[in-house]
């Protein structure tokens, strides 16, 4: 047994000498969410198409969160259940199949796609004043780590995180991570980023992370976190969001920077040799290739008016390795505004503009439904014979009932095209999703 499945059993024993105290019963919470999805790729630059993928499956999300025992130290448990069915794998894996599954379920060894997927977490925790420990399963939503929900089951993480907002205005975060469940996995595997093909496939279990929100001004929150996966890469961020209102709108800022560099087996031509490589762009022979070694920063502007939001961006990407963030290679999310349906613009050099448009149709008569339409476009990105380029368009239509026996039902339809000179296939994508949380506590 290590040491955080032991931290968590006596946790679980602490808690349940206290489990029947008022307040661990009376504000429990259960959900169970249902995702209907389909996935279609259309890939366009690749012999007979190869790559492109057609799935549809079912999802049951199950979640549970109890409430504190009462006292000064108060426990409590969190617990989640995940399961995928398949409607359609839209392949089996045959080389004469152009169409390959592996978008939404785990392959087993034959190259098909599972017919049912599971996986589950317990989260024990406690609470004293206003600071909160879990240990366990977790999904941060942080800007050095954020778990990703771009499927049909979202990501887990295993760890432990404390959480303390003792100062007024002030929230404060600390934790580390150990092993994760990938969106399309039912088994707990290492921490890693992304590498290039060919490079050996080495694990860390151990991302420390910590920091602060500050709201300055009730308009105003400054952000300040670190994040260091060990082996691989230390990472600073500093982030800036401000509201103003404007006549009749608002415009929001949202200001962000990110300085990463080496850490242990990254920083040594030995380490790197092992497979503790970074994606990015060196020239031949350069000394440092595959070291962290980069810098990112971005700007995003959005003026709100009535039903309007009209959006406008800029990213660049420094430094001779592409922006670093966890990444297992099985659906991650790193948090860059350029993060979006199939591309995320961080290349080695890479310079974003991007524009978005929504519009709410509450405005108009129709509450619930909203349309977003989102250009992107990279280039300056660095590689053998030149700089390459790509650009992303988006649409996303959302609609959400407000009455009836289906109340809360979400229809949600995601278009996307990539395209550019880079390694990347240019890619055709459409997600059509159906999604209804029923509350059982």
């Amino acid at each position: 047994m290590n040491r955080s499945t032991l931290a968590l059993a006596v946790s679980l024993a602490a808690l349940a000498t206290e489990a029947g105290a008022a307040g661990f019963i009376e504000d429990s919470k259960a959900t169970l969410g249902l995702r209907n999805f389909y996935y279609d790729l259309n890939t366009k630059n690749t012999a007979d198409n190869r790559g492109e993928a057609n799935e549809w499956g079912q999802g049951f999300l199950f979640n549970y969160s109890s409430g504190f025992t009462e006292g000064t130290v108060g426990f409590g448990l969190d617990a989640v259940g995940l399961l995928g069915l398949k409607l359609d794998a839209g392949g089996d894996g045959d080389v004469s199949d152009s169409r390959k599954p592996g978008q939404l379920f785990p392959l087993d060894s034959d190259g098909k796609a599972r017919d049912d997927y599971s996986k589950a977490g317990v989260t024990a925790k406690v609470r004293v004043s206003k600071t909160e420990g879990r240990l366990g399963t977790l999904q941060p939503k942080l800007p050095v780590v954020t778990f990703n929900d771009g499927r049909l089951l979202p990501q887990l993480f295993d760890g432990g995180q404390i959480t303390s907002s003792e100062i007024d205005n002030l929230t404060l975060t600390a934790g580390q991570l150990e092993h994760t469940k990938t969106r399309s996995s039912t088994d707990d595997i290492g921490l890693r980023i992304a590498a290039p093909t060919g490079t050996p496939v080495v694990d860390s279990n151990k991302f420390y992370f910590a920091g602060g929100d500050y709201k300055i001004t009730k308009d105003l929150l400054a952000q300040y976190y670190y994040g260091n996966l060990e082996d691989f890469y230390k990472q600073h961020f500093l982030g800036l969001t401000h509201n103003w209102a404007i006549g009749p709108g608002a415009l929001k800022s949202d200001l962000r920077y990110f300085n990463s560099s080496s850490d242990g087996k990254n920083s040594s031509a030995a380490g790197r040799a092992e497979g503790y490589f970074s994606n990015g762009y060196w020239e031949a022979g350069d000394s440092d290739r595959g070291e962290v070694d980069n810098q990112t920063w971005s700007a995003l502007f959005t003026y709100t008016l009535g039903g309007h939001a009209l959006s406008g961006g800029y990213q660049q990407v420094s430094g001779d390795s592409a922006f670093p963030f966890l990444n297992q290679g099985d659906g991650s999310t790193a948090y860059l505004i350029t993060d979006r349906q199939i591309g995320k613009f961080l290349a080695a050099g890479e310079r974003t503009w991007l524009a978005e448009y929504a519009y709410d149709f509450t405005k108009v008569g129709v509450p619930g439904l909203k349309a977003t339409v989102t250009y992107l476009s990279g280039d300056n990105i660095d590689a053998a014979g030149g700089d390459r380029k790509e650009w992303e368009r988006d649409f996303r239509l959302d609609y959400t009932l407000q009455e009836g026996a289906l109340k809360g039902l979400g229809l949600s339809w995601r278009n996307a095209s990539l395209r550019g000179n880079t390694s990347t296939a240019d890619q055709d994508e459409n997600r059509l999703i159906v999604s209804y949380t029923l509350t059982l506590l």
